[in-house]
């Protein structure tokens, strides 16, 4: 057995370059260890092989058998590349952010009637796209706010263009009936321009021109029209309250870290147009042993290099080699990008609360329990979400010989039930034993209440059966106008073994199977057995 040769380190630092590039590490499986940019190459890399104190850096210099090197024009072009190859080869010492999709944004259709919704991914087509917000909860949220403040609709084309009746959400005022010709073009567009206008930050000029029509309507002995313009100008204003940011018009993101037992968070606020869009936080792999604006330095390139980017973000520590990265971002977005640490008066009062924000989620992540998160995150890979399931409920449906038919609805969130959310109901006027009847009238009663305004919708809804009741719950919530909730049936596999379940998606031909092992299958039993026993 010949003995492993070490790296001749030396050798290889005669014959390297003193321009800028990118390096790789690799081990002695050809595994990249580390992705590293540098203005100087040579200068660079030798300070690797240098008496170093780190025993993060002793640990990985000492696994080096080789390394490779790509050479580029410039220090910004350099970053670029070293971004790439991070996301695309997760080295083992890097700091990396295991949440890299895309962002969400709320689109505005160019069909006849426009539908405002949900959407990821790369913006093509014709519509517009307002955002990007930091989560699919805060989209969500603000499409439940939208769609009570200007009643355009939200539904799939596919449901719209099928439509003979008026659907649930006309019944509840959140939605003018135009599937069935129950409201004018004109009066439609005009609530899509209020909606525009209100994404723009614009809201004063909605608010004016609903007070014209109040005062118009008023004047023509229209009362009914003229106090449904009152309430809707009190809700705008009430929400104005509550989402603008004092002497912000523009776009902005506040970037704060927190470090603690080796352990690092990074939040991000952000402001568009003036209104704070929610906050997000992020806890980054590799970041034992770092500096916070190390870390910092390594988020706002993963994050934010490919993306849209604010012209101004808010930084809670200096962040190393801030001249390229502002170079970089700047040349990605075609103005100029600042990043800023000190901020004065209401700034500096928003940093202060990203930091504070970062610590609070540091201190509650340290104690909670370990195997919660692996479940989570687990989970989330299983379905192939885009972020991290934070509300989760189940359905089940039980009766006595098809006799006093009762659904349980239990809800989870990423530290486990939220008991006080539970809900039972007693199923009447149904055949005895219809669970498909059953099921349809639980979800009806429950997702209904919760567009009134009595809850949050969930990320995941589970249903206790296979193809038949997912199948069943997907045409009910389809029909009140709940979207992007995403169904899973579980049902029991073969002999009704736990372990055996079989997961079905509506996306999806084949059942979904998960190792007896998983972590998410174990969640998932959770969930059910719960939903069984309440």
């Amino acid at each position: 057995m010949t003995k492993e040769s070490p790296f001749d380190y030396a050798a290889f630092l005669k014959t390297l370059t003193q321009g800028p590039g990118v390096y790789r590490m690799l081990d002695k499986d050809s595994q990249v260890l580390y992705v590293g940019k540098a203005k100087n190459l040579k200068r660079r890399v030798s300070s690797y092989f240098q008496r170093s104190g780190n025993l993060r850096i002793q640990t990985m210099v000492s696994r080096i058998r080789s390394i490779e090197i790509t050479v580029t024009h410039t220090e910004a072009e350099a970053l670029l590349l070293e971004n790439n190859l991070i996301k695309e080869l997760k080295p083992r010492y890097n700091i990396l952010l295991r949440d890299d999709k895309s962002y969400p944004y709320i689109y505005l259709s160019d069909d006849e009637y426009p539908r405002i919704s949900f959407y990821r991914g790369a913006r093509k087509g014709g519509g517009r796209y307002f955002g990007p917000y930091p989560s699919s909860a805060a989209v969500k949220e603000t499409l439940y706010l939208l769609q009570k403040l200007f009643p355009v609709r939200q539904c799939e084309n596919s449901y719209y263009n099928n439509r003979s009746r008026a659907c649930l959400q006309y019944q509840i005022k959140r939605c003018t009936g135009p599937c069935v010709g129950l409201i004018v073009r004109q009066d439609y567009m005009r609530d899509v321009q209020d909606i525009v206008l209100f994404l723009e930050g614009k809201t004063r000029d909605v608010v004016n021109g609903l007070v014209e029509r109040m005062e118009k309507a008023s004047a023509e002995l229209e009362f009914e029209q003229a106090a449904r313009y009152r309430d809707q100008i009190e809700a705008i204003r009430k929400v104005q309250e509550r989402q603008y940011v004092s002497g912000e018009k523009g776009d902005l993101d506040i970037v704060a870290c927190a470090i603690a037992e080796e352990q690092a968070c990074v939040q991000v606020f952000f402001i568009r147009q003036g209104r704070n869009l929610g906050n997000k936080q992020f806890f980054p792999r590799g970041s034992k042993g770092r500096e916070a604006g190390e870390v910092l330095s390594a988020f706002i390139a993963q994050y934010y290099l490919g993306k849209q980017v604010p012209a101004e973000i808010l930084v809670s520590h200096a962040v190393e080699d801030q001249e390229v990265l502002e170079l970089a971002l700047g040349q990605q977005s075609g103005r100029k990008v600042h990043l800023r640490q000190s901020p004065r008066g209401e700034r500096a009062r928003w940093l202060k609360m990203a930091v504070h924000n970062a610590e609070v989620a540091m201190k509650s992540r340290l104690p909670s329990s370990s195997n919660a998160r692996v479940r989570i995150e687990a989970l989330q890979d299983a379905l192939g979400m885009d972020e991290p399931p934070e509300r989760m409920e189940c359905f089940d449906i039980s009766h006595t010989a098809g006799e006093r038919t009762v659904a349980s609805c239990v809800v989870f969130n990423a530290e486990g039930p939220l008991k006080s959310d539970y809900r039972r109901f007693n199923i009447k006027g149904i055949t005895p034993g219809d669970d498909y009847a059953a099921m349809a009238q639980a979800l009806q009663r429950r997702y209904t209440r919760i567009l009134a305004g009595e809850g949050s919708l969930p990320d995941i809804l589970f249903i206790d059966g296979g193809k038949g009741q997912l199948s069943t719950a997907a045409e009910i919530l389809a029909d009140i106008g709940v979207y992007d909730v995403l169904l899973v049936g579980v049902a029991k596999g073969p002999e009704r073994r736990a372990g055996m379940e079989q997961l079905f998606l509506l996306h999806r031909q084949q059942p979904l199977i998960l190792d007896a092992h998983s972590p998410a299958l174990h969640l998932i039993q959770h969930i059910r057995d719960e939903a069984h026993r309440f």
